[in-house]
């Protein structure tokens, strides 16, 4: 679905779709798997103290923020992205905004248009106000 690979992140619960034609106005707030393969535009905010998953998908668009554990995106943020866990940027996701991560996977062809600041884990926890660590400087990790 969004790459040659097969993602190694995976939540137990339900997923949420949100569907080629589909526009959300305004935020979602959830727990479980959400999937957009339409438009959000509002801001995206898994429960705090649940295991979270939000898949933007090659057509997908969000025009807003992202807070969830895990994020893979492979379609288009425009906003913030905070990932207290993991996030994945596949080939072709295109992210107009900061993102604040824990562990990072990023594809040849993606592109951040924007600040990558590492945080530890309990540092990014979504809901809570997060502190970039070193001045704000981008940091890059390789995935094994």
């Amino acid at each position: 679905m969004l790459g040659n690979k097969k993602s190694t992140v995976t939540v137990s619960g339900k997923t949420t779709l949100i569907s080629r034609d589909t526009v959300v106005l305004g935020d979602l707030r959830f727990s479980g798997t959400v999937d957009v393969e339409g438009l959000v535009q509002g801001n995206l905010i898994a429960e705090a103290g649940k295991d979270a998953l939000v898949r933007i998908v090659e057509k997908g668009r969000v025009e807003g923020e992202i807070r969830s554990p895990s994020v893979i995106v492979n379609g288009e943020v425009e906003g913030n992205v905070y990932a207290s866990k993991h996030l994945e940027l596949a080939p072709k996701a295109r992210v107009k905004g900061n993102v604040f991560y824990a562990l990072m996977e990023m594809a040849a062809g993606s592109e951040v248009n924007g600040s990558m600041c590492h945080m530890a884990e309990q540092e990014s926890a979504p809901g809570a106000q997060s502190v970039p660590r070193q001045g704000g400087q981008a940091q890059s990790e390789q995935a094994g």
